[in-house]
């Protein structure tokens, strides 16, 4: 599981090359020197001494005289169940590197009064303090693959954009047209859970595309980028379009090393997405409101879309357009040209 954002892991994801063959992410053959140095959130190093944040390590031998045994169940991150039972002798042997006074005032839950509320108790903080340290890893590792797909961007002159929105909102229909009137060299590489349909819709316009199937996983990732760029070719001022996982939460954490972040926003959502799913508009470098062929036919309040955007991203540009109508698509494509220029 994503210790970030909690969605399945991504050990399953692979690519789509041109050829529609299948190809494991942990097996791809790169020529670029990277060095895959595979850091796993999960170090299992656990030979049953649980380091807690103020690094005793507890033999679990405690003999107490008055015969409290108490069954504690351990919940690590791992899902590890291990259910110790401490037989209180009242003679402390532990295994510390130094002595600890107890005073054995045995707090239990059911004795709480309002003037003692109460407390977590230290696995929980432990529990808590680790993921938020794994979160911290993961998002680490992440931005340093980010920056180096930023650098090997720069060096071949490709101009990257990440394209997220909600499922449904137009993704892939407002690519399809791009790539046939905009009339640069561009590349996509698709991101969905499963089936390559949009890959194959990408292709038919002419256009090179790479799916990257996430599995269980919710986002793409700056190593899934770096993963596909062998895959793709890529030549000198080419428009590379990152079509996200369809989600308006996890995508947002993860860099994958683009020049500029897009949201897409179609009027059949309603108007209040920028305020439920703040994160990510507030990372938009510009929001495409889409579908707006079909306003005739909605009670749609567009000022008030327009005010929740730049209630949460005030610098962010607002474009409205329709990819089947072709309604707002030039100021589309000279937005995409001034960018890259």
């Amino acid at each position: 599981m994503c210790v970030t954002c909690g969605c399945g892991n991504t050990n399953n994801t692979t690519l789509s090359n041109q050829n529609g063959q299948s190809i494991p992410l942990h097996t791809h053959t790169h020529e670029h020197p990277h060095t895959h140095t595979h850091e796993h959130p999960h170090s299992h190093e656990h030979p049953h001494s649980h380091e807690h944040p103020h690094s005793h390590e507890h033999s679990h031998t405690h003999e107490h005289p008055h015969s409290h045994e108490h069954s504690h169940t351990h919940e690590h991150p791992h899902s590890h169940e291990h259910s110790h039972t401490h037989e209180h002798s009242h003679t402390h042997e532990h295994s510390h590197e130094r002595t600890h006074e107890h005073t054995h005032s045995h707090e239990h839950p059911n004795e709480n009064t309002d003037e003692h509320p109460p407390k977590a108790s230290k696995a929980a903080v432990t529990e808590v303090l680790d993921l938020h340290l794994l979160e911290q890893r993961v998002l680490d590792k992440n931005d340093r693959i980010a920056e180096r797909n930023r650098g090997f961007f720069a060096g071949r002159g490709v101009f990257a954009l990440n394209l997220m929105s909600s499922p449904g909102a137009g993704k892939t229909c407002l690519l399809e047209r791009t790539l046939r009137e905009i009339g640069a060299p561009c590349a996509v590489i698709e991101g969905d859970q499963a089936t390559s349909l949009d890959a194959e819709a990408i292709r038919a316009t002419g256009t090179p595309a790479i799916q990257v199937n996430t599995g269980k996983g919710c986002h793409l990732e700056a190593e899934m980028i770096w993963a596909a760029l062998p895959q793709l070719p890529l030549q000198d001022k080419t428009l590379l379009f990152i079509e996200n996982v369809g989600n308006l939460v996890c995508p947002s954490l993860f860099d994958l090393g683009e020049h500029k972040r897009i949201v897409l926003m179609s009027v059949t959502e309603g108007e209040n997405k920028p305020l439920k799913y703040p994160h990510i508009f507030r990372s938009a470098d510009l929001v495409l409101l889409t579908k707006i062929d079909l306003l005739p036919y909605l009670d749609y309040d567009l000022p008030r879309a327009l005010d929740a955007i730049h209630t949460i991203q005030p610098d962010a540009a607002i474009l409205q357009v329709s990819a089947r109508s072709g309604d707002g698509m030039a100021a589309w494509y000279d937005w995409l040209r001034q960018q890259k220029a």
